[in-house]
This record gives structure tokens, C-alpha cells and sequence, in this order.
């Protein structure tokens, strides 16, 4: 391992650099950061954050990065003057560490195109988390490791408003150009993960690789499927299928030649899981070497509680991708055939599947459709419009129309066939009607896939205008068509003009952006 010296860090504290699985587990269980279940997972709790701190997140601002960066609510600047002084404070910090736990690893699994990230942490879980998720080099790699860029997150450090320019004691701060990521005074281990997904993201592009927000499987017949989706849309769900050989469920890259996981492991959510929905994903909650963060543990026999959410809706387990079956051991696969955009439409508006045009897929991709439910955030009475760009917004540093161009070239050089899946709600909006049954996605799924769906009648939806199949064989015609499925022929129609306003409005800030056919692509108001 290269020296911390090498990198400007003067510590005394005991260094624990590449530790292996058990050894980590050790260590996190001896320093009081977790316990074993019965099954053998680590749970741990993440305290105060139990998700990503959004607003806490800034980039700098310097003459690499003025013109590059989409600047905004999402990628907010931070002055290099104001990040001098962090990374001062930082270097002054680690001097005062007992312990530090190193682990050196890829993001991105094809040579050509992943970076040597070295991950700094006070928390042997930490190390294990960020070792689980990324892609770990071999023995003879590590030998000739030299970093690139550098992650340091110490959750006791308190960032200074005043003097880090942060917006309270915790902060995510990110240097392009000194290739650094600070993370200060948060738990959660999303922030590593996301950090290096956000610098691949801003490298890629300019390599001519799309960066996606998305999972991805191979079928039988050798070719590849990707999954867009937000969280809570089924993307992790619907990848992890036994009948597929899973490249990854949520950060790729898509090269001239290959789809590539960015990462070594899967990251799922673990609310409600259960052996007879998602047996695949449920497998490795049994498993040594799975972190289990934020859920319910019964303190005397050790079980977990899947249901029980007094902690947080957003309970994760974190996992090696090979402890999922059926893996690819490259971690990658071909170019896609199929592009599937997955969204949870809890108006109950959108049909279980439409086919796309090339110019329909931007439109939808840079739209990032999903909907939020009554109750799942306060003052949320009524289904909720959320459209992030990409399917994943917060991640995308440069403007997303250098992702939605890359996405059209790839379609066209590629031929890939695109879908939008509603896994939402169905027979009324959410309240009134009732979830989408994940058999008549994957049976939808499986046509499209297979290419069976292709050889059915297609009808034009007349307020999306992409089309809808009309039958498909082992499905329920009528939930094909969202209008047959509402008691209140009315009602629908009024919901989906509301909802097809909501994608007009949303899109009027990428109309610029985009030639006339993406324009042309957009739902139809009355």
C-alpha cells in the first residue's frame, strides 16, 4: 500500500489498510459499531441520517469545474478558499485518530474505464461497506495500487458554517480537481458509494460512456437488459431474477463495447422483504459478510423484523454481488438489446408496459417519472409527482442533456428497444386502488424480453401516445388498459390529464435542449 504520507496525511493513528471481510467484521464488532444476527449479518445503525444528506452536499467551484458542472440545488458550490479550510481541518483531525481503516479499491469493473479510489475511514463498518459495494482489486493489483481518488469520512467531525461555508455540522464536500471527497459528521454509508457513482458520472461522458442510474441482467439467449428506475420502482427487485445471470442492481457504464458495474456489490432495500417475494435478495440477509443497516433486531434471539419501520423506511443490506446466484464473474455484459424505464405511478394512470420510440425514451429518461404516496412524508396527503432527471438527479454533476444525447446515440448505434414499466398502482390512484402484481410485471417483463411482446396488436395510449399492448397470453387483458381498471371512467381521464400537465411543466426546462422530435415525444394535453 502506498504510504498516507504520499498523500499529504501525517497521522499517528494505527492503520488498518485492505482488511479482508472477517477481519473487518472483527473489528467493527470489537469497536462497538454493530452486532451479529443469528444468521450471521452484521446490523448496524446509522444513526441520526439514515439516508443521503442532500442538502449538505457541494462541489467546488474552480475554473475546472465553472463550466462543467450543472450548477444548482442539487450540485451546489462550494468556494475553493471554503474547502482549503476543511481539508486543513480534515489533515488536523486524522493526527487525532486512534484508528483508521484504509481500503483501496475500483470504481468500474472495465479496465479501461474505472478509477483507483482510496476510501479513509474511522469505522471498521465503514471499510467494509465501501469494500462490499466497490469493486475489489485483486492481491497482484493491490500490489501496484496507486490512488486517484481519495474519500475521507469522519462522522466526530463537526463542520464550521462560517468557516467550510456548509450549511450545518455536516457536510459532503468534493474536489474534481484535487480528486478528494470529504464527508463530515453523517453515519450513513450511501455517501461513499453515491460519492464515487457522482465522479464517474462527471469522468465518463467526456470518454464518450454513458453513466446510468440503473441495474442490468442477461438472459439466456446472451443479451443484455438495463433497468432505470428510482428508488422504490423494483430495480434491485427485478434484476435479482433467477432465470437471468445479474451484472448489477444500480450503477453502470455503458462503453462501445460492454455494460459494466461500477460496483462489487448491491445495495437493496430491505422494508417488507420476504422469502416468497424476493427470495434471491432474502438469501443473503443469512449470510455472513451481509451489513444490515437500520433494521429491527430482537435482542434476545437475534431475528429480524423485515416489517418493522420505528427506525426508518429506508432499512438496507448491503451485500458481495456474488452472494446473489446466477452472477456474472466479469461483472459485466454486452451492449443492451432492451432498455426498460421503470416507474412507480401511484396516480394509476400509466399502463404495466408501453414501447418506446428512440425520441419517447430521451423524453422519459430525461423526465425521471416516478410518484410519491400519501404518508410516506409529512404533509404528503394526496400521490406526488417526482421527476428527477435520469432517474437519478442528484448523482448527475454535468447537465442532463450530455446523459440524455448519449442515451439516444447509444439507443441508435445499438438498436436497443426501450420500455416504460409502471410497477405503481393500478384499478385507481394510490388509496383507492391497488399495487401492481410483480407476476404481471415479470410476466411483461419476460415477453419483452424474449421478444415474444413484439409479434402482439399495439394500441396508441391517447394521452402518452406510445403504445400499449392490446393482449398479451397469461395476462389479464384488462389491466393492460389503466381506464378498464377505474370504477370512474371520469375520474381517470381528469388524473391523467393532471398527470400528463405535470410531465408538460416539468419538461419545459429541457425543451432548449433537445431537437423536435424529443419535443414531439411529450404527452398530449387536452
Amino acid at each position: 500500500m502506498t504510504s498516507l504520507s504520499d498523500q499529504g496525511i501525517a497521522t499517528d493513528a494505527e492503520i488498518h489498510a485492505n482488511l479482508g471481510r472477517s477481519q473487518l467484521i472483527e473489528h467493527a464488532l470489537a469497536n462497538g459499531e454493530g452486532r451479529l444476527a443469528a444468521d450471521g449479518p452484521l446490523v448496524v445503525d446509522t444513526g441520526r441520517f439514515t439516508g443521503r444528506s442532500v442538502k449538505d452536499k457541494f462541489v467546488v467551484r474552480d475554473d475546472m469545474t465553472q463550466d462543467t458542472i450543472n450548477w444548482g440545488p442539487i450540485n451546489q458550490p462550494m468556494s475553493p478558499e471554503h474547502f482549503a479550510n476543511l481539508k486543513a481541518d480534515f489533515m488536523e483531525a486524522l493526527k487525532d485518530q486512534e484508528k483508521l481503516y484504509v481500503a483501496d479499491l475500483f470504481g468500474g469493473s472495465q479496465p479501461d474505464y474505472r478509477v483507483n479510489v482510496r476510501v479513509i475511514t474511522q469505522m471498521a463498518w465503514h471499510s467494509l461497506f465501501v469494500r462490499t459495494m466497490l469493486v475489489r482489486p485483486t492481491a497482484e493489483e493491490l500490489e501496484s495500487f496507486v490512488p486517484e481518488f481519495t474519500i475521507i469520512n469522519l462522522p466526530s467531525f463537526k463542520a464550521d458554517p462560517d468557516r467550510h461555508g456548509s450549511r450545518t455540522d455536516t457536510m459532503i464536500a468534493v474536489s474534481l480537481t484535487e480528486k478528494l471527497i470529504l464527508i463530515a459528521n453523517t453515519e450513513y454509508s450511501g455517501e461513499m458509494k453515491k460519492g464515487v457513482f457522482g465522479l464517474l458520472n462527471y469522468l465518463l461522458p467526456e470518454q464518450g460512456v454513458m453513466p446510468m442510474h440503473c441495474s442490468a441482467n442477461i438472459g439466456a439467449d446472451g443479451k443484455t437488459a438495463i433497468f432505470f428506475g428510482l428508488s422504490g420502482t423494483g430495480k434491485t427487485t427485478l434484476s435479482a431474477d433467477a432465470s437471468r445471470t445479474l451484472i448489477g442492481d444500480d450503477e453502470h457504464g455503458w462503453s462501445d463495447s460492454a455494460v459494466f458495474n461500477f460496483e462489487g456489490g448491491c445495495y437493496a432495500k430491505m422494508i417488507d422483504l420476504s422469502a416468497e417475494g424476493e427470495p434471491e435478495i432474502y438469501a443473503t440477509t443469512k449470510m455472513f459478510g451481509t451489513i444490515l443497516e437500520n433494521v429491527a433486531m430482537d435482542e434476545e434471539t437475534r431475528t429480524i423484523d423485515f416489517t418493522d419501520t420505528s427506525k426508518t423506511q429506508n432499512t438496507r443490506g448491503a451485500y458481495p454481488i456474488d452472494f446473489i446466484p446466477n452472477t456474472s464473474e466479469e461483472n459485466l455484459g454486452p451492449v443492451p438489446s432492451n432498455v426498460i424505464m421503470l416507474t412507480a405511478d401511484a396516480f394509476g394512470v400509466l399502463p404495466p408496459i408501453a414501447r418506446l420510440t428512440p425520441d419517447q425514451a430521451m423524453y422519459y429518461f430525461l423526465s425521471g417519472y416516478t410518484a410519491k404516496v400519501a404518508g410516506t412524508e409529512i404533509g404528503v396527503t394526496e400521490p406526488e409527482a417526482t421527476f428527477s432527471t435520469c432517474f437519478g438527479a442528484p448523482f448527475m454533476p454535468r447537465h442532463p442533456s450530455v446523459y440524455g444525447n448519449l442515451l439516444k446515440e447509444r439507443i441508435a448505434q445499438g438498436g436497443a428497444q426501450c420500455w416504460l414499466v409502471n410497477t405503481g398502482w393500478t384499478g385507481g390512484k394510490y388509496g383507492t386502488g391497488s399495487r401492481m402484481p410483480i407476476k404481471v410485471t415479470r410476466a411483461l417483463l419476460n415477453a419483452a424480453l424474449d421478444g415474444s411482446l413484439g409479434d402482439v396488436e399495439f394500441r396508441k395510449d391517447p394521452n402518452f401516445g406510445f403504445e400499449v399492448p392490446v393482449a398479451v397470453p397469461g395476462v389479464d387483458s384488462t389491466i393492460l388498459d389503466p381506464r378498464a381498471t377505474w370504477d370512474d371512467k371520469d375520474e381517470y381521464d381528469r388524473t391523467a390529464q393532471k398527470l400528463v400537465q405535470l410531465f408538460v411543466d416539468n419538461f419545459a426546462q429541457f425543451e432548449s435542449h433537445v431537437d423536435e422530435g424529443v419535443r414531439k415525444a411529450a404527452p398530449t394535453a387536452a
